[in-house]
């Protein structure tokens, strides 16, 4: 929340544009397409609806029109939350408009806050903003996977209370968004600059994210401080890491040395998952575990190291999707000695 409170409402809604171009790539001029922002005009709101997307429902069976529909209702719900919090509080009324209320769209507001927390003396605002701008509004699924992630930590987190309170306050839901731009830059092979993004990200947020790494949407970084994901680390959709959690390797080997997560994975506050193992679909990982070896789909692994619960010959099925659910202590029934 490092916002001027007492800035006026000009100065920050139009950050000076730069001679040059930032998101013009210094491999190939014509590689890369760049859009115009401007503010968009948004049909009247309907009823915001919610929608949890099933782990095993690939990304482009999502329906196009609902998405679409369901990013502006998203948009235009962040807006009204701030109108609420600012009738509520009248004295965070320049703080909510310079954010939000000056704003045209979730791409610009983003890419202004990102802007205003990584940049530093050395590394302009206005540079920042018409890059993560540049990035946000020229890749739709990008932006899709940021209203997912949205709506997972309003959704899986009761401390948040509103989606403006998410992407204001969030430093977990930030540091994801700081990600994407970086994996972005990183992909189109501008490494030096997603590099840059990265590490102000983790100076900024605590949260160390390689730009190499693959994410999925609906991610939830629950807290968030800690978190260190790895170059060759792959990371399914619906999942939700608590802080302090490590996906790192197990030595000083290159190449694909990183863990590989599956959708609707639980991962429990101070975990270690390392080297190039595989966690299946919906499995749950206990807070801090150290997990070695591969963890097989909708199982639970607890301790240091990891073992199944259950055992590794019948190890026990979880029914529901934990990195939906949030549920980190029902395994524990299963430990006859617990006792305190």
């Amino acid at each position: 929340m490092a916002a001027c409170v007492g800035a006026s409402r000009t100065s920050i809604t139009e950050p000076n544009r730069l001679f040059r171009d930032p998101n013009r790539s210094q491999i190939d001029d014509n590689k890369y397409n760049y859009v115009e922002f401007c503010r968009p005009s948004f049909p009247d709101p309907v009823s915001c609806v919610s929608k949890i997307i099933h782990p095993d429902t690939h990304i482009d069976e999502v329906d196009q029109d609902e998405d679409e529909h369901s990013e502006v209702d998203l948009w235009l719900k962040i807006q009204d939350e701030a109108r609420f919090d600012v009738e509520q509080e009248p004295i965070l009324s320049n703080y909510y408009y310079n954010p939000i209320l000056s704003h045209g769209s979730l791409e610009s507001a983003l890419a202004n806050h990102l802007s205003m927390k990584l940049s530093n003396s050395i590394l302009p605002r206005g540079i920042l903003f018409d890059l993560f701008a540049g990035v946000l509004g020229g890749d739709q699924e990008i932006m899709r996977a940021v209203k997912d992630d949205l709506r997972a930590v309003k959704e899986r987190d009761p401390a948040c209370i509103s989606y403006l309170h998410c992407l204001l306050n969030f430093k977990g839901f930030l540091a994801c968004q700081a990600y994407r731009v970086a994996h972005k830059l990183w992909s189109q092979g501008r490494k030096v600059l997603a590099l840059l993004v990265q590490n102000r990200a983790s100076e900024v947020f605590a949260v160390d994210i390689h730009p190499g790494a693959k994410i999925g949407r609906g991610i939830l970084l629950d807290h968030a401080t800690g978190v260190v994901v790895g170059e060759t680390a792959v990371i399914g959709n619906n999942v939700s890491i608590l802080h302090s959690v490590t996906l790192g390797g197990s030595g000083k080997e290159c190449g694909d040395r990183h863990p590989k997560i599956g959708d609707g994975v639980l991962i429990g506050a101070g975990t270690c998952i390392l080297g190039n193992i595989r966690i299946g679909n919906g499995a749950k990982i206990g807070a801090g575990s150290i997990v070695l070896k591969e963890v097989p789909p909708r199982t639970t692994a607890v301790g240091n190291p990891a073992r199944l619960v259950g055992g590794k010959d019948n190890p026990v099925k979880l029914d529901k999707i934990p990195g939906l659910t949030m549920d980190h202590t029902s395994h524990m029934h299963e430990w006859s000695d617990y006792v305190i």
